[in-house]
């Protein structure tokens, strides 16, 4: 018997499509994976039936002979972030439980339109914020890898770890993922799986939960980088209703892959090479050079000389507009309310939040709102707001030189969850290669290279220029087809 777990995206969605097996046959599969699989926590909510309705409808457009879609009977993960119509959607927060939209976001909508089917809710950091997934007011997701010779249970990165993990132990065939600071490409990284976040205004925004409005983007997280272009195709395109949305065409970037990378230049920039860089995940960088090499393209170093400032412009330009966003969040319109006997309007305001935010989403907002008082917005969140306009203009001057960028998509890999609780700033560490592409708006991926000495998965980070998802996929591709990456999780769980 097909084991429907272990195949990707484009496999399921051409079986389906030859007659090989039905739609329904993969939904029931994957749904009995997401039931066993509770000790991960990856998800929070759980809907089989939509999985199998949208299953059933693909094999009846298939009998009748209509044209199918794109990711018709794939059944997918749905980052909980994401506005789903009738379905719990809290971004793994208290102040949101229960709380059941009467809409469908903009990109779920497309994906259930180009045949997808929804799993559940995955469980992510509170409000994405955070790089470990112990934010959620759900409790941590489990990564299904371990370490070698131990049983200590690890991060599956942040703020898209439910999706991540979800991924890597073959309970979905791919996942929605959102992208602030590095949310996609660093739980992609220490899970073993790919993942890409376009270019800022891809896709739409609307109906997905804000965070930091000028960073938040979709993307995809698959198993391959042709899984990721499918469907990122599916995902993309103008959309009138968000306001920061790119009007342009949406390309075929799957049928446009190409490994061939002659005639390409691939920068390596110098500040990327920061002390006390884990000897192994430089040694896969310079591995990951060769590839490149091998594949036609010309390796030279580029310079990226406001790097170093990049994270702490984010950790103020972030928390800002968090601050913003989440004080729509006050317990009168929707969502939680607390209203101690006797309360005043204040006093509802104040116990809502404290119940309802978590610690680090409060000491984001308080960071926040500190920078944009009154005495303070000009020292800290204009100054930071300058920095991100040189460290865009380092990727532009750095593209006049390259056509794609490579470096490592994280520090470390995987950790052991409760490692770094009590440790914010190292914890927002695990940020620092993936943050300025953000800050910038670029696209940027991350392909899984190869496994350490403790048998955890390690991943290269490409960056490409303004609206060039083709450049960075195909790139990606490269890599992916020499590192030959088939590497999973054993079950434990």
């Amino acid at each position: 018997m097909t084991d429907f777990t272990q195949m990707g995206l484009k496999a399921i969605r051409d079986g389906v499509a030859a007659g090989d097996f039905t739609a329904r046959e993969v939904a029931e599969v994957h749904n009995d994976a997401v039931a066993a699989a509770a000790e991960l926590n990856a998800f929070i909510v759980n809907t089989p039936d939509h999985a199998l309705a949208a299953a059933d409808k693909v094999d009846a457009d298939r009998a009748a002979g209509k044209e199918l879609g794109p990711m018709a009977g794939v059944p997918i993960g749905m980052k909980d972030l994401f506005a789903t119509k009738g379905v719990q959607s809290a971004a793994a927060s208290h102040i949101l439980e229960g709380f059941k939209p009467p809409y469908e976001s903009t990109v779920s909508q497309k994906l259930w339109d180009a045949g997808a089917g929804m799993l559940g809710k995955l469980n992510m950091d509170q409000f994405a914020m955070g790089s470990s997934n112990e934010t959620s007011y759900f409790g941590n997701v489990a990564s299904p890898w371990k370490r070698q010779g131990s049983n200590a249970t690890l991060t599956p990165g942040g703020s898209s770890g439910g999706s991540s993990a979800a991924v890597a132990a073959r309970l979905c065939p791919a996942a929605t993922g959102t992208d602030t600071g590095g949310s996609i490409r660093q739980p992609a990284a220490i899970t073993g799986i790919t993942g890409i976040k376009p270019t800022y205004g891809r896709c739409s925004r609307w109906g997905i939960v804000a965070f930091a409005s000028s960073l938040d983007q979709a993307g995809p997280m698959a198993r391959s980088v042709e899984d990721c272009a499918i469907m990122l195709g599916a995902m993309a395109g103008f959309d009138p209703k968000d306001s920061t949305s790119i009007d342009a065409p949406v390309p075929d970037w799957a049928g446009l892959l190409d490994a061939d990378l002659a005639g390409k230049t691939v920068g390596i920039p110098r500040e990327y090479r920061v002390d006390g860089m884990d000897a192994e995940i430089e040694a896969s960088w310079e591995e990951g050079k060769q590839w490149l090499r091998d594949a036609g393209a010309k390796v030279v170093d580029v310079s990226l000389p406001h790097t170093k400032y990049a994270l702490p412009a984010y950790y103020i330009i972030a928390p800002a507009e968090a601050s913003s966003n989440l004080a729509r969040y006050d317990g009168v319109r929707y969502g939680l309310r607390d209203l101690p006997e006797g309360a005043g309007l204040q006093d509802m305001y104040a116990a809502t939040r404290s119940a309802g935010f978590g610690d680090e989403v409060k000491r984001r907002i308080l960071i926040g709102t500190y920078v944009l008082s009154a005495g303070f917005y000009d020292a800290y969140y204009t100054q930071a707001q300058k920095v991100r306009t040189l460290v865009q203009k380092d990727f532009m001057d750095a593209f006049e030189q390259c056509d794609v960028i490579l470096a490592p998509t994280t520090p470390t890999a995987a950790f052991a969850l409760g490692e770094k609780t009590d440790d914010p700033l190292s914890m927002y560490l695990n940020d620092v290669f993936s943050v300025p592409a953000s800050l910038a708006g670029l696209p940027a991926m991350s392909v899984p290279a190869t496994l350490n000495s403790d048998g955890l998965p390690l991943g290269l980070q490409l960056v490409g220029k303004p609206m060039d998802e083709q450049g960075v996929l195909n790139a990606g591709l490269a890599i992916e087809q020499r590192a030959g990456f088939t590497a999973q999780p054993e079950k434990w769980w």
